[in-house]
């Protein structure tokens, strides 16, 4: 069974001031496609934090897989692809899968 990490980033969540939503409906949809939930964290919007939960869960193998929500809107706080960016050695564009669909 492939392992999954969940992480949502969110000041008021990680506060206690908002229930988090995502990281549950994200667990649901995993789940029911066989995946495991082995790690499900709500941080806040820090760039550090992030990157460093991140790395934290990619080099102890923890999970194969991690998905993140929040942190992706238009204020300056929203910095999860920036903390993404930070620890990661690949970039995957998804406008590539068309074009690698095209030749399998």
């Amino acid at each position: 069974m492939k392992r999954v990490a969940i992480i949502t980033s969110s000041d008021t969540g990680y506060r206690g001031e908002r229930e988090d939503l995502s990281g549950p409906a994200i667990r649901e949809i995993v789940e029911k496609n066989g995946y495991e939930v082995v790690s499900e964290d709500v941080l806040p919007d820090d760039r550090k934090m992030l990157s460093e939960r991140m790395a934290e869960i990619a080099d102890s193998g923890t999970a194969e897989l991690i998905l993140t929500t929040g942190g992706t809107g238009f204020s300056p706080r929203d910095i999860t692809p920036e903390a993404t960016e930070d620890i990661i050695d690949f970039q995957f564009n998804p406008h590539q899968l068309t074009y690698f669909r095209g030749y399998y």
